[in-house]
């Protein structure tokens, strides 16, 4: 974890318009984001009448979250808030490769195996797991995974991994 924002020491690299370094940090985030869903939205179908279109949905979230972001940017501004804490890039890296890895592994290894190996590896992404807790976490996960979604949604994905099919 970050030291505690109230006692660190030095000049802070924000000017002093800006109140509270999180809040305004983590609004321009949340602003960056909806800035990339518009854009990733912009060419899906939109709003006909009454008729709802593939990206009206989307569309709609990412104005909600724009104007949230926004709000956020300005408690950040106009409220008294913690400084910047020191990014712990640790839980980003391994959450991120956990999510490749069940991408790359779901077709080969199949779901079960697929999704343990991926909370295995998500898990790496504090000092603070106990990893006896986390194995049988896993398991349970990778069991409810293998019920819920080939059996209750239907969806049609492998079970088995491919060297193990006929």
């Amino acid at each position: 974890m970050g030291e505690d924002p109230r006692e660190a020491s030095g000049k802070s690299l924000w000017p002093r318009w800006i109140r509270g370094p999180q809040e305004f940090a983590g609004g321009l985030t949340l602003m960056a984001v909806a800035a990339l869903a518009l854009w990733a939205a912009h060419d899906l179908g939109g709003m006909r009448g009454f008729a709802p279109g593939a990206g009206t949905v989307p569309r709609l979230l990412a104005w909600m979250l724009l104007v949230l972001g926004g709000l956020v940017t300005a408690v950040g501004v106009f409220v008294e808030g913690p400084r910047m804490v020191r990014f712990a890039g640790r839980g980003l890296l391994f959450v991120g490769l956990a999510i490749l890895a069940f991408a790359v592994a779901i077709k080969p290894l199949g779901l079960p195996l697929a999704a343990f190996l991926s909370f295995m590896i998500a898990a790496l992404a504090t000092a603070e797991t106990r990893w006896r807790e986390t194995t049988l976490a896993g398991l349970g996960l990778a069991g409810a995974c293998t019920v819920l979604f080939p059996f209750v949604l239907r969806l049609p994905l492998p079970l088995l991994p491919r060297f193990l099919l006929p």
